[in-house]
């Protein structure tokens, strides 16, 4: 599926798109707390982040009211997933971690976001089959992206975790009312306080899936039917705010399929202190170092482990003037053995016996100036 659609493609044209307004943010930020003991660090998950700047303010929020009640300072990672080059490199300056791709192409954790911010492209995607008349062939039209991003990214959000959804109203249908009800619970909606695209703001707590009752149905068929249909986001929040838990692992997997140079260039750049060609130097110093001789003259066998070991190496010179570089090495050798023995009714049996046996050899190059220069001698 293409995630591209008329409307949405004359923003682009436009270098324009539908970033969540201040005012929204605000009144989402009363809504949301830490839980009052600390628990290791907090992750939060915008897969069509823009520019980053809407989960970054949810994040300073959540910051700044930690500090104002005198609470020690917790790690919250916000980390964003835009399908625009120049909006996901604007992100990667104000967000922990950022991929610049198509969301189908990034591998994310199930379970692994305490919070899930999300406000997707609006309108209906393009399938594959956009060119021909899919009325004509009995095709239903496609799916909207509204849906297709809540479905994809929902298994991203631990259970207990936070869900913001914003969507325009009318967007609210049978299948994301459905699916909603099904797996959240504490399911509220609310009106954006800017009219302009007539969103509404659904949050709720992720749950294990159940059945939709008409029950926690009606509010969300109310709002779909039009504007008024739910009620403002308040200015003020005196409900017990939705707490963002805890991740449950240091790790994550949360990376892209298929990463561009850019982005595959920026990341070893952040990382250059723990790659291993940086410090390179550092891992073998000590080949820099003088060997230091040995206290007495090695034996057979000692010289036979320098061998095998690779440490024989080098230019010498012996007493009558030769020189040579050599280097040392082992090879492994069959040996048969084979024995036969008669018995007293003279019966014959053979034993066959194949014996590994490790040789030390030395490979020289004559370094000698005559007529001996440059010849190769081999001493086993």
């Amino acid at each position: 599926m293409a995630l591209i659609f008329a409307r949405l493609a004359r923003n682009f044209i436009k270098a324009g798109y539908f970033p969540t307004d201040a005012g929204t943010l605000e009144r989402l930020g009363n809504m949301l707390a830490l839980p009052p003991a600390p628990q290791g660090s907090y992750r939060l998950l915008d897969p069509c982040c823009g520019e980053g700047t809407a989960l970054a303010d949810l994040r300073q929020m959540l910051i700044a009211r930690e500090q104002a009640a005198g609470a020690v300072q917790r790690h919250i990672e916000a980390l964003g997933i835009e399908f625009d080059k120049e909006r996901a490199w604007h992100a990667k300056t104000v967000l922990n971690r950022v991929i610049h791709s198509d969301m189908h192409d990034v591998v994310v954790k199930p379970r692994s976001m305490g919070l899930l911010f999300l406000n997707p492209p609006y309108g209906f995607g393009v399938s594959d089959k956009a060119g021909r008349n899919l009325a004509e062939e009995g095709h239903e039209k496609a799916e909207r992206l509204e849906r297709t991003f809540l479905r994809k990214t929902v298994p991203y959000l631990a259970y207990g975790g936070v869900l913001v959804y914003i969507i325009p109203h009318y967007a609210l249908d049978d299948d994301i009312r459905g699916y909603l009800v099904r797996n959240f619970r504490n399911l509220r909606v609310f009106m954006a306080p800017e009219k302009q695209f007539k969103q509404c703001v659904v949050i709720g707590i992720r749950c294990n899936a159940g059945y939709a009752n008409k029950t926690d149905l009606q509010p969300l068929v109310e709002a779909q039917a039009s504007a008024e249909g739910a009620a403002e986001l308040p200015d003020t929040w005196e409900d017990d705010p939705y707490m963002v838990p805890a991740a449950h692992e240091q790790e994550i997997n949360f990376h892209a399929v298929r990463m561009d140079e850019e982005q595959l260039r920026d990341e070893l750049e952040k990382y250059k202190n723990s790659l291993l060609w940086g410090a390179l130097t550092s891992h073998f110093n000590q080949v820099k170092g003088q060997c230091r001789p040995p206290l007495r003259d090695l034996t057979p066998w000692h010289q036979a482990l320098a061998l095998a070991a690779g440490q024989v190496t080098g230019a010498i010179r012996a007493d009558n003037g030769r020189t040579f570089l050599i280097k040392g090495d082992t090879y492994k050798r069959k040996e048969r053995r084979v024995e036969t023995d008669i018995n007293e009714k003279g019966d014959v049996s053979q034993t066959i016996t194949l014996l590994d046996r490790f040789v030390p050899v030395i490979n020289a190059i004559e370094f000698t100036p005559d007529h001996r220069l440059g010849q190769i001698v081999k001493i086993a």
